[in-house]
């Protein structure tokens, strides 16, 4: 089934319009599908904060410990949060993939 062009005209720029209000900081109109864009943006915001927090804390704690000023219980701990920081952040990304991949194959 084919989409008009015009009606796929206008979904691209209502979004390019969403996209621009978000990007130059303006609140979208309430009640509309970006409030939820806005929290599940915000969620993958914090996820990769909280991931790449995890990164750098092994770095300071493998520097820490090269150096003699921390031990390696901190290391490996540090290490296997980081690993399970990862471990969700790619279980995340291939749910995001599924759900899109699932939409696609909806008929339109």
């Amino acid at each position: 089934m084919t989409v008009p062009t015009s009606a796929a005209a206008s979904a691209y720029q209502a979004t390019a319009q969403l996209a621009d209000q978000l990007g130059q900081g303006t609140k979208p109109p309430t009640g509309t599908i970006a409030e939820a864009g806005d929290s599940f943006q915000s969620l993958l915001a914090d996820a990769v904060t909280s991931v790449a927090e995890s990164g750098r804390n092994v770095e300071a704690q493998t520097m820490a410990a090269s150096v003699g000023q921390a031990d390696m219980i901190d290391v490996v701990t540090a290490v296997a949060e980081t690993e399970v920081a990862l471990q969700s952040m790619v279980s995340l990304r291939d749910r995001v993939i599924a759900s899109y991949e699932e939409i696609m194959r909806m008929p339109i």
